[in-house]
Parts: structure tokens; sequence; C-alpha cells
């Protein structure tokens, strides 16, 4: 899956003010005796341009988002937005429904899928990752005003339900340890936290999630070596454990009918289910362009290297949860919601190893809590592009010093206290109305995202303007996606049509989302959107805003590249240990 690249469709021209620019560099670097830059410098340097303080990362205009995201954070944030508790919790319902061999293959299908629908937006990214990029600016730039207005709307409110969502998961994650502490008291604790982060400036938040995306990882990792271990029969009991759960109870499961329908429903089931996991990660990655370092560059890079990462924690990490854990164990439905009902616990368990429980467990509420972290940013970035997009009041544009769209936040976590309506049994149903309308959203999302990047491919056909960067998977991964999400959208509540599942509330839990956004859709066409065109002429669409203002920063980061590497060789044989550590920190910027 190797990545083809193109020209821009706009370079950068040579200026006297180039030069001088480039001289500022090295002025800087060699100012400090050492003829080597650091991450600092890069500020001193444009300070000399301008003549005053404004990094090369800061704004793209006043008022505005700074760019203080950086190709790890985004490649990790977008992580940890995907591993949530459905990882490691809510997959033993999967594996209950499918068997081992049926959730393997779900799993490598949806990563697919999923990488085929990153290369996509990412290619729309990388051409215009201005303050305010998401997947419905570019809808109403690309497509329509009308599904660009659907889809922000529909973004902020699943957005902001999740965030409500993961703080009552990390309230119940937190019973696992005995206490007599009210499950509000927990819920406001942990909001408190996830809204003071993003109250703070973006770096600060996005430095959070990446060590907090990182101890997920470093789990993950732990969980694979620990099952690699017992299949070799290294656990206490040395029972060499292979692929006998594969064997005994079997590889496949009949689920809701017995023969060949059992077996593909149990499949239809878990691939269903598997998609979940994903949910608005592509979108994620994108609505950071806008506040990240150099994103021409880093947003491919991200979007490879989160492809390797889902190989790694979802393709591999259903084979190992497969391998150690049975799908009749009766404590994958029978659990309390916390790590009691985790296939990795009960496999864990089973071998005699006592003690990881506890740090799963931990591991499991910090998941929670950096995916609600990660949602809220989502949510309020979505409403600060609405308002940059003038579907939204004015006033949540309006970012501080820091370039912190302060009023999007405040008002995005709003959402954050329908946690306390899983206070009450009954109020806890209502909620789950909510969440069943949130992963209708990403299926439909993700429809609406193939569309986008249609229309945009045909409009930088017809215009004759080259992208940054093309995956070779592309236009054709695009329709493939397109048939077989709304496939999958149709049978997001298939099991209520079995003979004795059907229930109103099942029916219109997993339906009224394709309701609310047609809604929402058809209600701004009436209204405002009554001369525009369904889609937007190729020929039509606008290709040229904002561009001049991204290689005016791509143009500064490559200058800023070169007297780095002049520096460097200036330097050849000098200071051994500072060259190394600044290559590092190279590395992690």
């Amino acid at each position: 899956m190797s990545m083809g690249v193109s020209s821009l469709s706009v370079s950068a021209s040579s200026s006297p003010s180039d030069n001088k620019e480039m001289t500022a560099f090295h002025d800087a670097a060699h100012e400090k005796g050492t003829g080597v830059l650091d991450s600092t410098d890069v500020d001193r340097a444009e300070s000399l341009v301008n003549g005053e303080t404004q990094p090369i990362d800061a704004s793209l205009g006043p008022n505005t988002v700074k760019r203080k995201i950086k190709s790890r954070h985004a490649q990790m944030t977008a992580l940890a937005g995907a591993i949530g508790t459905s990882f490691f919790l809510a997959i033993g319902q999967a594996l209950v429904a499918s068997g081992p061999a049926l959730l393997f293959l779900a799993y490598v299908l949806t990563s697919v899928l999923v990488y085929g629908m990153v290369t996509s937006i990412i290619e729309m990214g990388t051409f215009l990752p201005i303050p305010g990029a998401s997947m419905n600016y570019f809808a109403k730039r690309f497509v329509s005003p009308s599904l660009g207005f659907a889809m922000g709307w529909m973004y902020f409110y699943s957005f902001g339900v999740v965030v409500a969502y993961e703080l009552t998961a990390s309230s119940i994650l937190i019973s696992y340890w005995p206490n007599n502490v009210n499950i509000a008291v927990w819920i406001t604790v942990f909001g408190v936290v996830i809204i003071g982060l993003n109250l703070c400036p973006v770096g600060i938040y996005a430095e959070t999630e990446f060590w907090f995306a990182s101890l997920k990882v470093i789990m993950i990792l732990g969980l694979l070596i620990v099952s690699l271990v017992l299949m070799l029969g290294g656990g206490p009991d040395h029972h060499r454990l292979g692929f006998h759960y594969w064997k005994d109870p079997g590889a496949v499961r009949e689920y809701l009918a017995k023969g060949a329908g059992g077996r593909f429903t149990g499949f239809l089931y878990v691939w269903v289910f598997s998609v979940f996991s994903f949910n608005f990660t592509p979108e994620q990655i994108v609505a950071q362009s806008g506040e990240m370092q150099r994103p021409r560059k880093n947003l491919p890079t991200a979007a490879r290297r989160f492809f390797w990462r889902m190989i790694v924690f979802y393709m591999i990490g259903t084979l190992a949860v497969g391998a150690i854990c049975s799908s009749t164990a009766p404590g994958l439905t029978t659990g309390a919601g916390n790590a009691n009902a985790s296939p990795w616990v009960i496999g864990i368990q089973n071998a005699g190893i006592r003690v990881l429980p506890s740090v799963i467990n931990a591991g499991m509420l910090a998941s929670a809590w950096s995916a609600g972290n990660a949602y809220l940013y989502m949510a309020s970035r979505t409403l600060y592009s609405l308002a940059r997009a003038g579907d939204a009041p004015q006033i949540f544009t309006r970012c501080n010093r820091y370039g912190l769209p302060l009023y999007a936040v405040l008002a995005s976590s709003l959402f954050a206290p329908l946690a306390y309506m899983n206070c009450a049994q009954q109020a806890g149903v209502v909620f789950n109305w909510f969440i069943n309308i949130t992963n209708t959203g990403g299926y439909t999302s993700w429809i609406c995202c193939c569309v986008i990047y249609m229309r945009f491919r045909k409009a930088t056909t017809v215009q004759g303007v080259q992208v940054p960067w093309r995956s070779r998977l592309q236009p054709w991964m695009s329709y493939v996606c397109l048939f077989l999400f709304s496939f999958l959208l149709l049978c997001n509540g298939f099991t209520v049509f079995y003979p004795g599942q059907f229930t109103a509330s099942k029916f219109i839990t997993a339906y009224i989302g394709i309701a609310a956004i047609v809604v929402i859709y058809v209600a701004h066409k009436i209204v405002a959107g009554r001369s525009d065109p369904w889609w937007r002429p190729a020929d039509k669409v606008d290709l040229v805003t904002g561009i001049d203002e991204v290689e005016a920063h791509e143009a500064a980061w490559r200058q800023y590249a070169e007297a780095q590497a002049e520096a460097n060789n200036d330097s050849a044989g000098k200071n051994v240990l500072r060259k190394i550590w600044n290559k590092v920190k190279l590395v992690m910027a």
C-alpha cells in the first residue's frame, strides 16, 4: 500500500525576503557558538525576519488557533480516540457471538476499509490544512452548504455525547476496586480534569494525550507479549495454549440461527460491531491539521503509521484474545462492566496469573478517560469549524492569546453533565438512545466522506490542480468504502428483524440517526440553501482560498529544515552528543 507524491498546486517562489529569512535561521544557529539549531531557534529566527515574536507554528492569522500539534501528537491522539473500552471490554461480546476466527476476519476487513477512509481524508487534509479544517468544512466547500451544515452539527452532537459516555465508563471501571464513593463524584472528578485540560493551550492537551496514548500502547504490547507467552506454555500452569480454543469450542460460532446462516449472522454481527471501534478516528486526524506543524509533511506520515498501528493493535490483538480466552467463557456475558468481563482478564486469570487484572482495569480506566478527553477536543474544534463556516454563532470563533477557542470549549463541555443521567437506571436507558444515534452517525459520516472525496477528486481533475499527496488506492477505494459502509449502515440493527427479536426501542435506536441527519439536511436546504445546487459543479469548486497561507507556512518550515541541515554540516565533528540529541528532537517533532 504505497503512496504516490505529486507536486504542489502552488509553489512558494524565491524572493529576497526568503533569503533574509534563511540568513536569520543561520544567524540563530551560529549565534550560540555550536552551529546547531534547537527547537526554540525556529521562533527566534522568525522573530528576526518579522521584527516581532511570531513563530512559524503560530496562527495563520489573527484570532485563530495556533499550530502546536506535532506529528507524533496527531498519530497518538487519533489512536487514543480509537482505543477505548471496546478494545479491552466490549470485544468480549463479539467473541461470544462469532468465535475467534470471524472476530479476527471482521477486524482485518474493517482495518483495511478504515485505512481507505484515512487515505482519502488525508489527501484533502494535506491540500487544505487551514484553521477550522474538518470534514464538515470540506463538505460545505466541495459539495454543498447543506451537507456541510448537517455533517457539522451531527459531529458536534456525536462527539459531545461520546464525552459523557466515556465519563460514565470511567466511573463504572473504577468500581472494580471496592469503594463507597457515589458514581456522581467520580463523574465530576473525571469531568473537571477533562474540561481543565481542554482549557489549556493545545500543546499541553496534545502532550497529555500523547503520553496517555503511549500508556495504552505499552499496555497493549504487554498484553500481546503475555498472550504469546501463554500460547507457548510460559504461564504458571505451563499449559501450552496455542490455538486450542480455535478447536474447542471452535473457531466459528453460530448466532441467532443454525448452520451456515447462523455463521453468516455471527460474522455480520461482529463486522457491524468492529466498526464502532474506529468511529470518527479518520476525521480526528484531519481535524487537527489546522493546529499541526508542517501538516503537508506530517499528515501523510500520521496516516501510514496509523495503519501499521492498527495492524498491531486490532488485527494481532483480536488474534491474541481469541487464542487465550474461550468464546464460551462465562465471564464474558456475566461480568460487571469492569475488568471482570474483559476477555484479556479472563484468559490471564484462567492461566493462574492473579496480579494483572488490576493493572488491566487501570489501563482500561486510562483509555476511557483519554478517549473522553480526545472527543471533547473534537467537539470544540467542530463547533469552531462550524462558526468559521458561518453555520454557528461567530462567538465560537474567538480564540485567546494561546490560540484556544475558549467559548467553543466551554459550550462543548455542556455535554459532560449528560453522564449524570446514568446515576438513575431509567435515565441510563434513555442515554443509550444517544449512544445508538452516535454509532449510526459514524457510518453516516464515512458515507458522506466518500462522497466529499469523490467531488474533491473530480474538481482537482477538471481544474487541473495537483495535490501535494495522493494514495494509489484512490479513487477506487472510496467507491468500495461507499458501498460497504452503506450496507453496514442498513445492517446496523439487522438483529431486530429476526423472529422474536423485534422491539420498537431497538429499531428506533438503530435507525433514528439516519432520519436525524436527513431532517437537518432538508431543513437547511429549505430555509437557507434554496438557491444552492445539490452539489457544486466541479469547475466551480473553490480550490484556491487559503492555499497561499498554507504555502507560506510550508515554505518557512522547509527553510528551517535546510538551515538545520547546513548547520549540522558546518559543525561536523563537534558536539556529537548535542547533535544526537537534536536529531532525536527532530524525529519527535
